[in-house]
């Protein structure tokens, strides 16, 4: 996107939303590619609202994870994942993915 898009009638404040919603995808991407490597089918929760963004099925277990792109989460954030009710084989995890290389 250039400048010329944005001074068309797209705000700073939109423009800035768009990149950052990229930069997690990207980021969520990322995560799913390294959980597929490792055997896992995954799935995305594209907007995510919920708990966890990717939800991957394993052989022998399930791993939910939570991408962070930029700030590590809150402590209420961490407690409700904590408390989310899940099999005991399964994994959970906060991936910390912050500017990393591909």
């Amino acid at each position: 996107m250039t400048i010329g898009e944005i001074a068309s009638g797209e705000t700073w404040r939109h423009f800035a939303l768009k990149i950052a919603k990229r930069r997690g995808s990207r980021n969520e991407h990322r995560s799913i590619r390294l959980l597929e490597a490792a055997g896992y089918a995954c799935t995305r929760a594209a907007a995510s609202l919920r708990a966890w963004d990717i939800i991957g099925v394993g052989s022998t277990d399930f791993a939910l994870v939570q991408v962070k792109t930029r700030d590590w989460p809150a402590w209420v954030e961490i407690e409700s994942l904590k408390s989310f009710p899940a099999p005991p084989e399964t994994g959970s995890q906060i991936a910390d993915r912050q500017d990393q290389p591909t």
